[in-house]
């Protein structure tokens, strides 16, 4: 072969960091030895895969191209690693998460996903859906775990999970002793929600269809739990997935509201993989859990 690993590892990491130093430092290896594999790896192709300004490196069209490929390969590369190692074929994993998921159903998949024999690791990043797709996209994540509806060329999106919204309030709102809302409630009433480019939002936004510009949003967070506060404090009410209110029903904190049958919120959670990524046996132990909460 006229290339090595190493120069395919150095390609990928100054992809990712932009600069040939950080680059080398995520390597352990020297600046020097760094820019030299990656210059080896082009002069030996007559090749450009990024374009240089000043320090910063961008990859180019070529090094866009080729990208998804040197991953897949890598990523065989190590796990025949593993397996001539004698190790378990399930290895460490890198997971995003939009926050209702993240925050309530992937810390309990990580505990049973880490109990294999090797104990693998694994890293959680908890963001809004926007930001986890396209960090699957840049190949920064191995799989990602979304709320929210997504379109893209280079996702595979794989039903999951269904999920349903609750519109809520606190004991205390005067909305509470309504047997059930009416749009004109919606309308009038005060709302804390969650940020634009969230999942939940989106949501939200499909189920109020022919009102949305009318309703009186007081707050927008990117947090549930600062959702749950604001509203238990009586500044408005709200609408979050029942997975992260059932603990607040049953004490009493919160309280549901009914709305009307026409307005859905009923919705699925996704796996995203990037379609050109090596499907890993640790992503399908990853997936295989996370399809026990369906039963």
């Amino acid at each position: 072969m006229r290339y090595s690993f190493r120069q395919l590892e150095v390609f990928l990491a100054a992809a990712h960091f932009q600069n040939i130093t950080k680059a080398a430092e995520s390597l352990s290896m020297s600046q020097s030895a760094a820019s030299s594999a990656l210059k080896e790896l082009e002069s030996q192709f007559d090749i450009q895969l990024f374009d240089r300004v000043g320090k910063r490196l961008q990859l180019n069209e070529l090094g866009r191209l080729y990208r998804p490929k040197v991953e897949f390969l890598l990523a065989q590369a190590r796990e025949l690693e593993q397996a001539l190692a004698k190790h378990t074929e399930v290895g460490a994993l890198k997971v995003g998460a939009t926050l209702t998921i993240g925050n309530y159903l992937a810390v309990g998949i990580m505990a049973q996903y880490m109990k294999s024999e090797t104990q693998p690791r694994v890293s959680l990043e908890v963001a809004n859906t926007r930001t986890i797709a396209q960090r699957v996209i840049d190949f920064e994540l191995d799989i990602g775990l979304i709320e929210g509806e997504l379109q893209s060329p280079e996702l595979e999106v794989i039903p999951w999970l269904a999920d349903e919204l609750v519109v809520f309030c606190a004991p205390s709102h005067p909305l509470a002793k309504k047997g059930s809302l009416s749009d004109q409630d919606l309308k009038e009433a005060t709302w804390i929600m969650r940020e634009p480019g969230s999942g939940t939002r989106q949501t939200v936004e499909r189920g109020m269809h022919g009102i949305l510009p009318e309703m009186k949003i007081l707050l927008e967070l990117e947090h549930t739990e600062a959702i749950k506060r604001a509203v238990e404090t009586g500044l408005g009410i709200g609408c979050l997935s029942r997975v992260c209110l059932e603990d607040a029903f049953r004490r009493g904190n919160l309280v549901p509201l009914e709305v009307p049958d026409y307005r859905r919120f009923d919705r699925q959670f996704y796996f995203i993989l990037h379609k050109q990524k090596y499907r890993s046996a640790g992503i399908d132990r990853w997936m295989a859990l996370c399809r026990e909460l369906e039963s």
